[in-house]
């Protein structure tokens, strides 16, 4: 038997990726025969997201032994790790800047169908320094927080590092549940025309980021306290920090030009 002669981690055949491809074919499938009223659509739609989920869960358990416990991941395997994020989150600016099209493509050149002004006629608009002004301070404490969980780690403080994931974790879900009083309140819906779409489609895409952020912070607390994280070996807690700046930004983005200036 010989000895690896490279610091890369060749991964064992797994059948996770298969997994959450039928889970994913199952799940599209499932939803466009619901939205077309077929009947097993709904059913199909379900057991389709139960396998996405369950095939999330085992494969990342799966990745979290190669690294922690199996000491798979070695400093050049953490490199390549962080420039998947990287590309990961070059995507997502890619997702977003469909609907910030969309938005400013219907709000600088509006149609005469919607009476050639934005918004529409009809359209009550949110205050942008109610709800969205208190979500964005909160957005914005949680970057600190996260931060300051990243320098814990760091400096090896562990109690500083469940504290600070407490407290991001906490904002987290404070910003989710405005959200939703926000969205229970709104005066207009999601089928009131370009302005309901695209307002819902792209804020309800960022909270959606903002609940698996917080899932993902979630994971990393427990990890955290079961002594996962070093000053060396951490990108679990990095990629998730990486994410909730990411969301954070595309919120900043989002309540200058959908909340304040959309609404003006």
């Amino acid at each position: 038997m010989s000895l690896q002669k490279h610091p890369f981690h060749l991964v064992d055949a797994s059948a996770w990726p298969l997994f959450a491809a039928f889970g994913a074919f199952s799940a599209t499938f499932g939803g466009v025969n619901y939205f077309h009223g077929f009947e097993g659509g709904g059913i199909t739609l379900i057991i389709g997201l139960i396998m996405i989920c369950y095939s999330m869960f085992v494969w990342w358990r799966d990745v979290i032994r190669e690294a922690t416990f199996e000491g798979h991941h070695t400093k050049q395997v953490q490199t390549g790790l962080k420039y998947g994020m990287y590309l990961f989150v070059v995507s997502e600016v890619m997702f977003f800047f469909a609907f910030f099209w969309a938005f400013f493509h219907s709000s600088l050149s509006p149609t005469v169908e919607i009476g050639a002004v934005w918004p529409a006629p009809g359209i009550q608009v949110l205050n942008a320094w109610h709800i969205p002004f208190v979500n964005t301070i909160i957005l914005l404490t949680s970057g600190v927080t996260v931060t300051w969980t990243h320098r814990a780690i760091v400096q090896g403080l562990k109690k500083q590092t469940i504290v600070s994931l407490i407290l991001t974790i906490l904002w987290g879900a404070a910003f989710t549940g405005f959200q939703v009083l926000e969205y229970l309140e709104a005066p207009f819906s999601i089928n009131d025309g370009i302005y309901g779409s695209t307002f819902f489609m792209a804020t309800g895409f960022h909270g959606f980021h903002i609940l698996i952020g917080s899932i993902f912070l979630f994971v990393c607390l427990i990890r955290a306290m079961k002594d996962h994280f070093n000053k060396y070996h951490h990108f679990g807690f990095e990629a998730a920090a990486i994410y909730w700046h990411f969301v954070d930004v595309v919120w900043l983005f989002l309540f200058v030009a959908v909340y304040w200036w959309g609404g003006l």
